[in-house]
């Protein structure tokens, strides 16, 4: 018998992936992935810059995929949303990735679209000057936070963020954001 889990390790070791969770995410996991990537970077040595970036990434890239599944706790599509997370991080080209992924109903695509495409267009200075007009925006009812989060992991990459959306079907999409530090 040929060992599934050896499959998934070379697929994972092949794409530069050292850490990868797939699943339904909470604050408590979320916290403890997070320290394993800090430490995990200070056995390697890594600058503390890039240690700082890369869990401060991954973070808000688990936050928004958190807060993105309790947005949709009485949907229909709940469950497949819920168990949809995924979030790895690797290295390519001596460069940091974090990757993520999960389920979204078509309905939520256009405004994630409208946002990205907003933020991945922009330069540096451009970043600030949106980060700094979005904190001064009114959060809006059911808003989990000030809406700075996707900006913020602009502000912190080395080149543009990479993302796509693929419908899956009449209803859900699939979302994936990668990031370089």
């Amino acid at each position: 018998m040929k060992s599934k889990l050896t499959e998934i390790q070379n697929v994972l070791g092949s794409s530069g992936i050292s850490i990868c969770f797939s699943g339904r995410f909470s604050q408590g996991l979320i916290e403890e992935i997070g320290d394993a990537v800090k430490l995990h970077m200070e056995n390697e040595e890594r600058p503390k810059n890039d240690i700082f970036n890369v869990f401060s990434i991954f973070v808000e890239q688990s936050q928004n995929i958190k807060n993105y599944v309790i947005s949709k706790e009485n949907s229909a599509g709940y469950n497949r949303i819920a168990n949809s997370a995924i979030v790895s991080i690797g290295q390519e080209e001596n460069r940091y990735f974090i990757w993520s992924g999960n389920v979204m109903e078509n309905n939520d695509v256009a405004s994630l679209q409208a946002k990205l495409n907003a933020v991945v267009g922009a330069n540096k200075d451009e970043l600030k000057k949106m980060y700094k007009e979005q904190l001064k925006k009114e959060f809006e009812p059911g808003q989990t936070g000030a809406g700075v989060g996707i900006i913020d992991i602009a502000k912190r990459a080395s080149q543009p963020l990479e993302f796509s959306i693929e419908t899956l079907d009449e209803t859900y999409s699939l979302f994936e954001l990668k990031v370089i530090v």
